[in-house]
């Protein structure tokens, strides 16, 4: 999938472009049912399905004391609509010049920048232009004057309610990790670089890997059994996540360390998609390293019956459903 910053730069193109709009944080169920239908019309029109995200978001730029915690770094958006099909994405920096834009403007300047535009594809209750005053109504009529068609998709249904980022947020915070997953379509997960920690798993014999991430939404503070894609291979494992307390780590913001089972390997600087598949315990600071170390042990031993218990077949479905198929699991 190309990755562009501009939409000028499919001025050039050839192709008819079918795109999907929206900022599509989690890329879930809803967003994968717009991502889908700009794929298919792409396909059966001989075009390219592209998608037009924003970074950062837009309450980011214009009210930053309510914007919502992500459930993605704009890295892992990109990574997961790139599993969808998709020919490119256009990443267009939000800034207070985009958000000033009167609806048709913006329309405009879709129409403008690409000239092969023959169809965009929104959700139900996306609103773009100055305020948000521009809705899928007005999309569709200013589309049929500049030569292109609006087409909107009905939200995915999750308990009888639209499925939408604000809802899986408010589930991971509460730890329900079920319900995220449902409304994800695949379990909660989180991407980060490894990098060099303090190495004390290691020394005390379970040697972690520290995760550089920029997800904001994150479950309760514990540790978890999880599965981890580590260069197209799915591993089992057990992570924590919190504020290390037994060795007082003091950090701006909660570390990430991954045990993965029955591994050797030199990870740093390599990304890592940690999925959170059951919380074991709450993070607690132990009286010596000796009882951390015996508590580890416990979780490790729990982790792997967890997991056992899960069908790595099933979980390969699920996180196949979401990716270019290349993945396979460590277990033979």
């Amino acid at each position: 999938m190309k990755v562009l910053a501009s939409l000028r730069s499919l001025g050039n193109e050839r192709h008819p472009i079918v795109l999907a709009v929206g900022f599509f944080d989690g890329v879930h169920k809803g967003h994968q049912k717009v991502v889908q239908v700009a794929v298919n019309k792409a396909r059966r029109t001989g075009g390219q399905a592209w998608v037009l995200t924003f970074d950062p978001h837009p309450l980011d730029v214009l009210s930053p004391s309510a914007a919502p915690l992500l459930l993605t770094s704009i890295e892992h958006r990109q990574r997961l609509l790139e599993s969808l099909g998709l020919d490119g994405c256009i990443v267009m920096s939000f800034n207070h010049r985009l958000a000033g834009m009167e609806p048709v403007a913006f329309a405009r300047l879709l129409r403008h920048s690409i000239p092969t535009l023959s169809e965009v594809i929104v959700g139900q209750n996306w609103r773009f232009g100055k305020h948000g005053t521009g809705d899928t109504g007005l999309l569709a009529k200013v589309g049929r004057g500049m030569g292109f068609k609006a087409t909107v998709v009905k939200p995915a249904i999750y308990e009888k309610k639209p499925v939408s980022s604000t809802r899986i947020r408010a589930e991971i915070k509460r730890g329900n990790l079920k319900k995220a997953a449902a409304m994800l379509g695949r379990p909660f997960s989180i991407l980060g670089r490894v990098i060099h920690g303090r190495a004390v798993g290691r020394k005390i014999g379970f040697p972690t890997a520290n995760l550089d991430f920029h997800s904001k939404a994150l479950p309760p503070y514990g540790i978890y059994a999880a599965r981890a894609l580590v260069d197209g291979v799915i591993r089992d494992g057990v992570v924590n996540l919190g504020i290390n307390p037994t060795f007082e780590m003091r950090t701006v913001k909660p570390l990430l360390e991954l045990h993965i089972f029955d591994f050797s390997g030199n990870l740093y600087g390599r990304d890592v998609e940690v999925f959170f598949i059951k919380r074991l315990r709450n993070e607690r600071r132990f009286g010596s390293v000796e009882k951390l170390t015996a508590q580890i042990a416990r979780d490790i031993a729990t982790a792997r019956r967890v997991l056992k218990r899960i069908s790595s077949v099933n979980f390969l479905v699920a996180i196949l459903a979401n990716s270019s198929g290349k993945m396979e699991s460590s277990k033979r």
